[in-house]
Formats: C-alpha cells, sequence, structure tokens
C-alpha cells in the first residue's frame, strides 16, 4: 500500500507549556519504530512532518515583534524542516537522505522507491496536511493518514459541547463545513486539518484518516483500516 502520513508536530515535540523549546530524542524514535514495522511490511510511505511546539514558540515570539503572516508561516516551515530531518536520523538507512522534500516535483526527480520519503512545508498559507495530501496525489496513495493529538471528527467541539457526537465515517464536504464553523485558519493554528488540504482531498479522492497519533499504533491500524478515528471519503 502506498500511504502519506500527515506526523502532527505536537506528537513529535510536545505542547508543553513552557517557555523554551525542549526537544526530546525518545518522542521521534517511539514513531519511527512505528514506521519501520510499515517498512518492513512492504508499505510505500511518505511522513510530512509538522512543525508542532517550537513553531508556536517562535511564531509567538514573531507576534510580539509584530511579523508578517508570511513571517509567521515560514517560521512553521522551517520548523517543520528541523522535526523533519530529525526524524530522517531516528529512521536511518531506511529513509532517503539527505533531504527534505517540499514539494512533489522534487520528490520524483530524485526518489528513490523502496525508501521512506520525509517531507516538510513549503509555501506559506498553507499547512504540512496540505503538503502531504500533495505528495500522496503525486505518489498514487491509496491512503492520507493525518495523526494528531486528537481522536477523530465530531460534529462540533468537544471541549464546548457534552453532546458532541464522533463521526467514525464522513464526506469531505461534510469535514469542510465542520473546519469552516469550528477552526481558524492561520499559522500554528489550522486545527483539525488545513481548510485548503481538505478542498484538495476532495478533488483527488483519496481517503484521509484522522486519528489520535498520541497511541502510535493507531497509525498500523490506519493502514490496516482498525483505527478508532474517523475516515474522510
Amino acid at each position: 500500500m502506498n500511504v502519506a502520513i500527515s506526523l502532527g508536530g505536537s506528537l513529535l515535540t510536545g505542547k508543553s507549556s513552557d517557555d523554551y523549546v525542549k526537544i526530546d530524542p525518545a518522542r521521534f524514535t517511539k514513531y519511527a519504530r512505528v514506521i519501520k514495522k510499515l517498512h518492513s511490511d512492504g508499505h510505500q510511505l511518505m511522513v510530512v512532518c509538522g512543525g508542532g511546539k517550537p513553531a508556536r514558540y517562535f511564531i509567538d515570539i514573531a507576534k510580539s515583534m509584530s511579523a508578517s503572516p508570511k513571517v509567521l508561516d515560514y517560521l512553521g516551515i522551517k520548523s517543520s524542516h528541523i522535526n523533519a530531518l530529525f526524524f530522517m536520523t531516528a529512521l536511518g538507512n531506511i529513509a532517503q537522505q539527505p533531504t527534505v522534500y517540499e514539494t512533489p516535483g522534487e520528490l520524483f526527480d530524485a526518489r528513490e522507491p523502496g525508501k521512506v520519503w520525509i517531507g516538510g512545508g513549503h509555501k506559506p498559507g498553507t499547512s504540512t496536511d496540505y503538503r502531504t495530501v500533495q505528495f500522496a496525489e503525486a505518489m498514487g496513495a491509496d491512503l492520507v493518514i493525518n495523526a494528531t493529538d486528537i481522536d477523530g471528527v465530531y460534529d462540533k467541539k468537544p471541549e464546548a459541547y457534552t453532546d458532541a457526537k464522533k463521526l467514525v465515517e464522513l464526506t469531505f464536504e461534510t469535514l469542510e463545513t465542520i473546519i469552516m464553523e469550528n477552526t481558524r485558519q492561520a499559522p500554528g493554528e489550522y486545527g483539525l486539518f488545513d481548510l485548503a488540504a481538505v478542498k484538495l482531498s476532495k478533488k483527488t479522492r483519496i481517503p484521509v484518516a484522522i486519528i489520535d497519533g498520541t497511541d502510535p499504533q493507531e497509525i498500523v491500524r490506519a493502514v490496516q483500516g482498525k483505527h478508532s478515528g474517523s475516515t474522510i471519503r
């Protein structure tokens, strides 16, 4: 199976409220073990790393200096590249090195079949979710996995409504409506899934699984079709 994975930065770097950034290598190796298992099972994988805690930390500092939205986005992009390099290192020789891919064109100019391809952000105005869907389309992926710290898609905000219901299966059109009504699309704040990524997914029709990646094994279960999150078709 060809699988493109958006690996949330918060999974790799944490959501600590500390006023500094501290990278724990154990977080990267924990997720690398899962990717190594899927690779050994014969799956072709693309992993795009999010910016996580470092991105939000740098963005907050830049906001205090009245940085433009484009600068804020670039800080997130560069943070995603740093996380991608750490993750590439954790994967070792199964990852195509040393490039962090930003566009599908770069990937297919120099790809090595059988290697795990690692990506990061590229263009201001979109998140690594969007980049993942782009790579998924280019590689002919069977599935996009959005591994985040949320356990799926709800019909309304579960933190605000006790009767919120998780949607096990839904359409891209429904997801688009939920995101437009419940999330703010801004650098470091794209929420559940980048709206631009939803719109592109709707065109490609590649299924998207949104899962709680705080349990790394959910990524494996998503590939097997046995996850506990939400599937969008």
